[in-house]
């Protein structure tokens, strides 16, 4: 993978799964919405200085949001996740971009 550059789509792993649950409450806050359903379905990562992770993410019967996820490098506070952006109105058929 080229650095900076957008990986493949790939269908989401636990360890997705994972982080996209560690920055649930982070989008709430932003969106003021409660999700009951909370699913990572596919995601695609950046390399920058650390990771960059779009994760696809159902949300509800037709609802998808794209989230975009920030984890430093190893040594750098790599527990901490950061939400680093959002898109939210998405459908299943919408591919992850950078944003």
């Amino acid at each position: 993978m080229i650095p900076g550059g957008l990986s493949e789509a790939k269908p989401a792993t636990p360890e997705i799964q994972e982080i996209a649950d560690k920055v649930k409450s982070q989008l709430e806050e932003k969106t003021n919405e409660s999700y009951q359903e909370f699913v990572a379905v596919e995601y695609k990562s950046q390399v920058v200085a650390g990771v960059n992770y779009f994760i696809k993410v159902r949300v509800g019967d037709h609802g998808y949001v794209h989230i975009k996820v920030f984890k430093p490098l190893p040594g750098q506070n790599e527990d901490t996740l950061e939400l680093s952006g959002y898109q939210t109105g998405k459908s299943k058929e919408d591919e992850l971009t950078g944003f």
